[in-house]
């Protein structure tokens, strides 16, 4: 018998954040990112690859 693993698909906000709105949330299966006050706009990419661009230093100088 073949499985098939399914993944959520809804977003998660930071335990860290705060009402005010100024957070990003994360796509459960971490292919985007978007901003939470402007929930429509996203963008799609490999969050894991982010979070190692920033923990390893990364920087746009």
């Amino acid at each position: 018998m073949r499985r098939v693993m399914t993944v959520p698909t809804g977003w998660r906000k930071s335990s860290r954040s705060q009402n005010g709105g100024n957070c990003v949330e994360v796509r459960a299966d971490l292919s985007a990112v978007r901003d939470s006050k402007n929930p429509d706009r996203f963008i799609r990419g490999d969050v894991r690859a982010l979070a190692r661009a920033v923990q390893g230093g990364f920087s746009l100088r």
